[in-house]
């Protein structure tokens, strides 16, 4: 019978969690881009609604 080979098993989990790692950096880097993105939107919205009152003032 052969015996177990513990180090392969350690090495192929080790991997495993760093590739999980990855992916979890990844995703809150990819949410962290989509979050920034929107207040620029949203900022960019309110310039153009204020923007608008003062036209007819004038």
């Amino acid at each position: 019978m052969a015996k177990p080979n513990y180090s392969f098993a350690k090495r192929q989990r080790d991997l495993a969690k760093e590739q999980k790692k990855e992916e979890k950096l990844q995703r809150k880097k990819a949410a962290a881009e989509e979050s920034s993105a929107l207040p620029l939107d949203a900022e960019a919205e309110v310039s153009v609604d204020e923007a608008e009152p003062e036209a007819p003032q004038a």
